[in-house]
């Protein structure tokens, strides 16, 4: 499986929630108890090992939240 991170810029966040429902890994959810400049509860990621970098979030998130991240793949030398 893929390892994947994802790096939340918090303050332009509007606590939408369509990340949270797009997420196959559903690592992510809004703050309940913190705010943003904005004053929005926005999200946080609650697992990141279980992150797979798949930017369904940030493909999904209409103010450009997120950057997603990913391992590269090395491929297996032949023996």
């Amino acid at each position: 499986m893929a390892k994947g991170m994802v790096v939340i810029a918090v303050d332009r966040c509007k606590g939408c929630g369509l990340c949270t429902h797009i997420c196959p890994s559903n690592i992510l959810a809004l703050s309940p108890d913190s705010f943003n400049a904005k004053g929005y509860h926005h999200v946080m990621v609650t697992d990141m090992e279980k992150c797979i970098g798949c930017a369904s979030c940030a493909r999904i998130c209409p103010d450009v939240v997120f950057t997603v991240y990913r391992e590269k793949r090395v491929p297996k030398k032949a023996a």
